[in-house]
């Protein structure tokens, strides 16, 4: 089973996070934001990996030192849990509708961050600022080594843009750590290497 855990403490927050990549969707997840929380059980549920999450910060700041730090100690799990990366399909994309919103989502487990991100929603979602939803997938390509490509193709509802962009991002990534057992453990390189 591909797992890891990571706890990061530093003077503005507390992460503590486990995933198995190959678990059920199962998730336990607790962080200051109603709307963080349940964007990270999108994430769990849809890339169908086991998924405990426990964050406290400096709230009186607002969100950006709680969903910048999540993504952090995420990407990191991501990462440790996707160990060599040998076998797995690496590449994968998907394009998910939530009502009037539809999200597209290309990832590359290749081994290098890199982000392109094009979500436009610049207001709140309860205590979520929405631009926290880009900084999020940013922090989370740069900690996991992976390039993620997000482009909203539709949507006025934010809650739906955010949540389709998430649900995308999850399929997707449901896909690409997928191990294919016609590459027999090999890694999914012409370099023979991944990073």
């Amino acid at each position: 089973m591909r797992k890891a855990e990571i706890k990061r403490k530093t003077k503005e927050t507390s992460v503590a996070i486990s995933i198995n990549l190959d678990g059920s969707g199962a998730s336990e997840i607790d962080t200051p934001f109603g709307m963080l929380t349940h964007m990270l059980e999108q994430i769990a549920k849809h890339a169908v990996m086991d998924l405990s999450v426990k964050v406290t910060g400096d709230i009186e700041t607002g969100s950006h030192h709680v969903v910048e730090d999540t993504a952090i100690v995420l990407g990191g799990c991501i990462d440790k849990a996707l160990g060599d990366r040998s076998g797995i399909e690496r590449m994968a994309d998907s394009t998910v509708p939530l009502d009037e919103a539809l999200s597209r989502v290309v990832l590359d487990l290749g081994g290098r961050g890199y982000h392109s991100i094009d979500i436009s929603p610049s207001n709140q979602i309860g205590d979520f600022p929405t631009d926290m939803a880009r900084h999020f997938f940013e922090t989370l390509a740069v900690e996991s080594r992976m390039a993620i490509h997000i482009k909203v193709l539709s949507g006025k509802n934010e809650h739906h843009v955010i949540e389709s962009v998430f649900k995308a991002f999850a399929k997707t990534f449901k896909k690409a750590m997928r191990v294919d057992k016609n590459l027999d453990g090999s890694i999914p390189s012409t370099k023979d290497t991944l990073s």
